[in-house]
């Protein structure tokens, strides 16, 4: 894991790579680094801050994004392509993992260590933040892959150990409680524009890290329940404030600066493999959910979201409708260039506060009704139909709060997984695995009887040159958490 650090032009450049492009324009003032980051004279933080979150933004928009939305039954093969077929089979491969590996490994983790290291006193506050994506890029990584390199990992070094994922979730809450206790909300000395997720605004990053903390707790319930519900009660303890706006990076029209999911679609000749599946439309429309029509373009010449049964593409008649420019899905529309990567949005934020409420593991004020309300109103805004959420509380059956408190629990996840649809795939795949909500999922037709996929891959990177590489774990070999 050599640490190089990129201009954007070579930032985007690994991802031409991956989608065959043979080259994009644009550049970024902030991540025009053409130094060695090894000296720590030339490791400036904020070039290498940007250049970090564009990394965790093309992770999570890019590879992240697609299978996320394919395992989590939003998305599926169109009928009239090819490209994600392998997913729809579950044929992964250990190749089909490199890029993702690279950009949160060699191009987000490595990048803020250095920050880290090099910290001077002046520059305290990019090393909280450092940290707090630190933690963020590694939970990433291991609910992902499992047992990740993690201490090893990031001093630049080659084949580095890997970690048991529950010695890698301990050193996720150490790195986010290390972040806060270096954040000082009065301090002059902050990033600014160079900081793409809230402009140095400490205050915010405060919330992101609590946000953080309370996720990665939460992910814990099913497997150290004690662990995770003492986690829990302390953040509240703290009257810890959780963040009630995405934690997002926003992105241009102009080349280079795009979506990472746009840019890969461009780079296919802007094939529209990806389509509406059957099991989110099914569910939409049992709900009279307004969403669909946002999220999803209608087929010129119908009235309503065609969709494929999942893994069907060999079967089905008709083409599926594109995922919509809001989520950055639709390879014929180039708004879908504008379509922002929500590392944490506002509408999981609420949604993780009332699943803390809900198992009584919060002192918080407000109701877990009241939190699972805002969560869905929040996903309502963020999709431009903030005028319908009341109606569709009043009326949608999976909007109806239950009086039983796992029943309570079954309903927000449910909601969580609606307001991320096309947005944040992965993490909705991540609290399937998890909870085991939503329970409609169908097996992917072209999988045949296969069961469902339960982790990524190891990235033949680290198969090929890492003397390490701890041997081949199946893709249906549930993660330490998923019990």
């Amino acid at each position: 894991m050599k640490n190089i650090q990129y201009k954007i032009s070579n930032i985007i450049a690994g991802i031409c790579a991956l989608l065959i492009l043979a080259s994009l324009t644009g550049c970024s003032k902030f991540l025009d680094v053409n130094q060695n980051p090894n000296n720590p004279e030339s490791a400036d933080p904020n070039l290498l801050l940007p250049t970090a979150q564009v990394s965790l933004g093309v992770a999570v928009g890019n590879s992240f994004q697609i299978y996320g939305n394919v395992l989590s039954q939003y998305w599926t093969q169109n009928s009239s392509a090819s490209q994600y077929k392998s997913i729809e089979q579950y044929a992964f491969t250990n190749a089909n993992f490199n890029y993702p590996w690279v950009f949160l490994y060699r191009d987000a983790l490595i990048n803020l260590q250095i920050i880290i290291d090099n910290a001077t006193d002046h520059q305290t506050q990019y090393a909280a933040i450092a940290y707090l994506l630190k933690a963020y890029g590694l939970q990433l990584a291991t609910d992902a892959f499992g047992d990740v390199p993690n201490k090893e990992a990031l001093k630049g070094e080659g084949n580095p150990t890997y970690d048991p994922q529950e010695v890698v979730y301990d050193s996720i809450f150490q790195y986010i409680e290390k972040g806060k206790s270096l954040i000082d909300t009065n301090s002059e000395e902050v990033p600014g524009s160079d900081d793409l997720l809230f402009g140095g605004d400490m205050s915010e990053w405060m919330a992101f890290a609590n946000t953080l903390e309370l996720k990665a707790y939460l992910r814990l319930s099913e497997v150290d329940e004690a662990k995770s519900k003492a986690g829990v009660q302390a953040l509240y303890a703290e009257n810890a404030k959780f963040l009630d706006k995405d934690a997002a990076i926003q992105y241009s029209s102009t080349g280079g600066n795009q979506n990472p999911l746009y840019i890969n679609m461009v780079g296919l000749g802007k094939t529209q493999n990806l389509v509406a599946s059957a099991t989110i439309v099914t569910a939409f429309k049992r709900n009279n959910d307004p969403r669909l029509n946002v999220l999803f373009d209608k087929i010129s010449g119908q009235d309503t979201i065609a969709y494929i049964k999942q893994g069907d593409y060999q079967n089905a008649k008709q083409k599926g409708s594109a995922p919509s420019a809001l989520v950055g899905g639709n390879a014929m529309d180039e708004a879908s260039a504008l379509a922002p990567v929500r590392l944490i949005s506002e509408s999981e934020s609420y949604f993780l506060q009332a699943e803390a409420v809900a198992r009584g593991w919060s002192s918080g004020s407000i109701a877990a009704g009241d939190l699972f309300k805002k969560g869905i109103e929040a996903s309502f805004t963020a999709d431009g139909i903030e005028s319908e959420a009341n109606a569709y509380i009043a009326s949608a059956a999976d909007a109806a709060f239950p009086a039983k408190s796992s029943d309570q629990i079954k309903a927000i996840i449910v909601q969580k997984y609606y307001a991320m649809c096309g947005s944040q795939g992965f993490e909705a795949w991540t609290e399937w695995r998890r909870t085991g909500y939503p329970d409609f999922f169908t097996k992917s037709v072209a999988a045949g009887n296969l069961g469902f996929p339960a982790r990524f891959l190891y990235p033949n990177s680290e198969v090929t040159s890492n003397l390490n590489y701890p041997g081949t774990v199946s893709m249906f070999e549930p993660v330490w958490w998923n019990k």
